[in-house]
């Protein structure tokens, strides 16, 4: 074989050593995701950014280049989730379609529920329709893909078949998979929200801070994920950089919460506050009132770790029969089931739709006095707290 032909095998023509390859597939791995998470995930779904058309279109371009993912299916899929989350609707819950089904073969349910015309057309809407987008990102959506490995071999030669497979399985497998199964399944939770939605780290580098899923689904138009001191996250690093160099406008991120001392009454900033942290409430609550009393009823022995999850949730993701036995160790617990009460009764007004502003504010004044009429110390220490909540005022 001609020494030349050797050569270009070996290392296509750009002659670059092994690690050099593997510094390149990287960097295309990393651009990828943030493909995904700044464009589709945190723009064109949540509109939690708006990006100018020149970053826009770059990365609605990769999309199409290294992952072939049309930008209305992902973005209806992802509104589905949100919408029906934990649902037999969920387009992948692995509540119900198994944790294993959703890590290793999330991108088939992503394809079988890309097929349905009627969720494509109900939660995709205000997605790119332009001539590039009909034609060719959504009507030649295999063409980037194909592209893409003329590159790599070309560049690359035999190792550039091998980065481009490894390619072709890393966006599946890490957004499909890890961040939809493993993101409902392991990790800690910052906000007892009504999913099973989990942070995997506090330091999302390596899926473009898709890691912080729990924040995400508890503030979901927020385009920054990291809502803790110690929690990192990249895909907010680059956002802010794009922001300064006037590349990026960021439309929308969590509150910050505030608590003023020696408020009597809940007021309208109260009620503002406690409906944008809604998951906020939930989780102060079982941090201190539930969960100290459980403590004290559980002593000398240690509460079982899977009951003080299932308390945490009010029992959502049991089946009927551990629910009942749930339920018997609740009623067996004069104080804890006052508490439970009392939580479900906190939670009921947000649940109050139909009614106005006044009628919640009521529902909220109501609680408040009975919480410090109670005699339990620690529902009198919650409401004086709650009634302290305020939005930190948005900064210019």
């Amino acid at each position: 074989m001609h020494p030349g032909l050797i050569d270009w095998a070996l290392a296509g023509f750009s002659q670059l050593a092994y690690w050099q390859m593997a510094l390149v597939f990287l960097v295309m791995g990393q651009l990828t995701m943030m493909s995904t998470t700044l464009f589709l995930h945190r723009s064109a779904t949540h509109r939690g950014v708006d990006l100018h058309p020149i970053v826009s279109h770059f990365l609605r371009f990769w999309n199409w280049f290294t992952t072939s993912m049309v930008t209305k299916e992902w973005v209806a899929i992802h509104r589905k989730h949100h919408a029906k989350c934990e649902t037999v609707e969920d387009p992948h819950s692995p509540r119900f379609a198994g944790i294993n089904t959703v890590l290793w073969r999330g991108v088939e349910l992503y394809q079988e529920a890309a097929k349905d015309p009627e969720l494509l057309e109900k939660y995709g809407r205000g997605t790119p329709d332009d001539w590039l987008e009909r034609k060719v990102y959504a009507g030649r959506r295999n063409l980037g893909i194909s592209l893409l490995f003329v590159v790599n071999v070309a560049l690359f030669g035999l190792p550039g078949l091998a980065m481009w497979a490894l390619q072709m399985a890393w966006m599946p497998f890490m957004a499909a998979g890890v961040i939809n199964g493993l993101g409902h399944w392991w990790g800690y939770r910052n906000f007892d929200t009504a999913d099973t939605a989990t942070n995997m780290s506090p330091w999302g580098l390596i899926i473009g801070g898709e890691e912080l899923h729990n924040n995400h689904h508890a503030f979901p138009s927020s385009a920054k994920f990291a809502l803790r001191k110690f929690e990192f996250d990249i895909g907010w690093a680059v956002l802010w950089s794009l922001q300064k160099l006037g590349l990026a406008k960021v439309l929308r991120v969590a509150p910050q919460l505030d608590v003023r001392p020696n408020i009597s009454v809940p007021d309208s900033e109260t009620l503002k506050a406690m409906m944008a942290h809604r998951w906020q409430v939930a989780t102060d609550y079982f941090s201190t009132v539930l969960k100290p009393q459980l403590k004290r009823e559980a002593r000398p022995f240690r509460l079982p770790r899977r009951l003080r999850r299932a308390l945490r949730s009010d029992g959502r993701w049991l089946d009927p029969a551990k629910r009942e036995r749930m339920q018997a160790y609740v009623a067996s617990r004069p104080q804890i089931a006052q508490l439970m009460e009392y939580r479900r009764r906190l939670l009921a007004i947000y649940d109050l739709k139909s009614a106005d502003a006044a009628a919640k504010m009521d529902a909220l004044k109501a609680w408040c006095a009975e919480a410090e009429a109670s005699g339990v110390e620690a529902l009198r220490e919650f409401s004086f707290r709650l009634k302290g909540y305020a939005l930190v005022p948005a900064r210019a």
